[in-house]
C-alpha cells in the first residue's frame, strides 16, 4: 500500500507541474488544446471552449498540449506523411508543395498546401495506422502555422509559460514545508513522536509520548542534544531515562545502528509548531539550503564525483515509501523535497527540459528571430543523451540499493 501511495505522490507532483504550464499558458493568451490527468489514451474526455479535458489510461502525472511548440520543418512532414504516401502516391504533390513552402518560409502557400493535403488525405484509401499518422501530421501543420502557435509568441510569454511548470513545483514545496513547520515541524521537543518497529528504540522499550530526560546518566538541557549524543555514541551502548505518565522509567541498554552516515535509534521527536510568518521564513531558508546542496551535488557530478547521489524514479518511489512507513509527516517532508528537486532539475539548461526551452526563448528574444530547427535538434540530441545517461546512472544506483549493494 505504501508503494502505491508513493507512486501516486510522484504522479501528483508531475500533475502539479503540468497544471502550472496549462494555467499560465491560458493566462497569457495561449491556446492549449489538451489537458489530461494521466497520459493518453483517454478513458474519458470532454471538450470545452476548444480544449479537450480528459483522464488518461496511464495514471502517471498529467499531460498538456500547447500547439506549435516548434516551427514545422519539412522533415516533420516526411515523418507524419511518409507511411501514408507509400500507400497513396496521389499525396505526393500536396506533400511536396507543403515541404517546399515550409523550407522557403512562405506561410500563406504552406496554409494553402495544408488545406489541399487535408482534402487529399480524406479522399485516399489508407490503412488505419498510416491514416492516423497523416491526420496527426495535417493537424500539427495547421497548428504550427496558426497565429496562436507557441513558437510565434513573444519571448517573455514563452519563458513564463515554461517556467510555470517548475515554478509551481517550487511553490508547492515552499507551501508544504511551511505547513509542516506550522503543524509541529519546527523546534524539536524532548517528547517522542513515533518509534519505528523493530528498530533499537522499540527493542529498548521506548514509546510515543515518552519524554527523554537522560542519556547515559547525563541530564539533557536541550532537545538538540538527543540526536547529538546518539550519533556521537558510534554504536556503543546507550541507556535512556524517560518520563512516562509521571513516572521515571529506565529503558533497556541499546546500541544505535548506523544509517545514512549517522547512528540512530529509530524514533522521531515531537516538534513545536511555528507561527505562519516564522514558518514561511524557515521554509524559504530550507528551500535555499536544499537548492545549494543540489547545486553542489551537480557540480561534483561534473567533476566525476557524487555519482551515488543520483536516483531514478525507482529510487524516488522507494525513498518516499520508506518515509511513509515512518509516518505521514516524514512522507510529506520527502514529498516536498522531491517537488523541489523536480523543479530544480527541470530548470537545467538542457533540451528537452524546461530550462533548455527557457534558454532558447531568451536567445531568440535577444536575436529577434527563431533559432534554426537544425540547431534545436542537435542540442536536443545532446540533452536527451545526458538526461538518459543520468536516468541509467540513477537506475543502476537504485538496483544496487535494492540488492543490498
Amino acid at each position: 500500500m505504501s508503494l502505491v501511495i508513493s507512486i501516486l505522490g510522484l504522479a501528483f507532483l508531475i500533475l502539479v507541474h503540468e497544471a502550472g504550464h496549462f494555467f499560465m499558458a491560458r493566462l497569457v493568451g495561449m491556446k492549449p488544446t489538451r489537458f489530461y490527468i494521466g497520459f493518453p489514451p483517454a478513458l474519458a474526455k470532454v471538450t470545452r471552449n476548444g480544449i479537450e479535458y480528459g483522464i488518461g489510461a496511464i495514471p502517471l502525472g498529467g499531460y498538456v498540449k500547447i500547439p506549435g511548440m516548434h516551427r514545422m520543418a519539412p522533415s516533420d512532414v516526411d515523418a507524419h506523411l511518409g507511411p501514408a504516401l507509400q500507400e497513396a502516391p496521389q499525396l505526393y504533390g500536396p506533400v511536396e508543395r507543403l515541404k517546399r513552402a515550409l523550407a522557403e518560409d512562405r506561410e500563406a502557400e504552406a496554409l494553402q498546401a495544408v488545406d489541399e493535403l487535408e482534402e487529399a488525405v480524406d479522399h485516399s484509401f489508407v490503412s488505419p495506422g498510416p491514416r492516423r499518422a497523416a491526420d496527426r501530421g495535417v493537424r500539427e501543420a495547421r497548428e504550427a502555422l496558426s497565429k496562436h502557435a507557441y513558437w510565434r509568441q513573444r519571448a517573455w510569454k514563452r519563458v513564463i509559460v515554461i517556467f510555470a511548470g517548475p515554478g509551481t513545483n517550487l511553490l508547492f514545496a515552499i507551501i508544504l514545508f511551511a505547513a509542516l513547520f506550522m503543524a509541529g515541524g519546527g523546534k524539536a521537543t524532548f517528547r517522542v513522536a513515533s518509534v519505528l518497529p523493530k528498530e533499537p528504540a522499540a527493542v529498548a522499550g521506548l514509546k510515543p509520548g515518552d519524554k527523554i530526560l537522560q542519556i547515559n546518566g547525563v541530564v539533557l538541557n536541550k532537545p538538540s542534544q538527543i540526536p547529538q549524543r546518539i550519533s556521537g555514541s558510534h554504536g556503543h551502548t546507550l541507556r535512556l531515562l524517560v518520563q512516562r505518565n509521571g513516572r521515571f522509567i529506565p529503558l533497556e541498554p541499546v546500541q544505535a545502528h548506523r544509517k545514512d552516515g549517522f547512528y540512530r535509534l529509530g524514533f522521531t521527536l515531537e516538534g513545536k509548531g511555528l507561527s505562519p510568518p516564522e514558518a514561511f521564513w524557515q521554509s524559504i531558508k530550507l528551500t535555499g539550503t536544499v537548492t545549494k546542496q543540489i547545486g553542489v551535488s551537480l557540480g561534483n557530478l561534473v567533476h566525476g564525483q557524487g555519482r551515488k547521489d543520483i536516483a531514478s524514479p525507482v529510487g524516488i518511489v522507494q525513498g518516499s515509501s520508506s518515509a511513509l512507513k515512518e509516518g505521514l509527516q516524514s512522507y510529506l517532508w520527502v514529498l516536498g523535497l522531491i517537488s523541489l528537486s523536480l523543479a530544480l532539475l527541470n530548470l537545467l539548461p538542457l533540451l528537452p527540459l524546461d530550462g533548455g526551452h527557457i534558454a532558447f526563448s531568451i536567445v531568440e528574444g535577444i536575436r529577434g528571430r527563431a533559432v534554426k530547427r537544425e540547431i534545436y535538434e542537435r542540442v536536443s540530441a545532446i540533452g536527451i543523451f545526458l538526461v538518459v545517461l543520468l536516468f541509467f546512472v540513477g537506475l543502476s544506483n537504485d538496483i544496487g540499493r535494492l540488492g543490498g549493494g
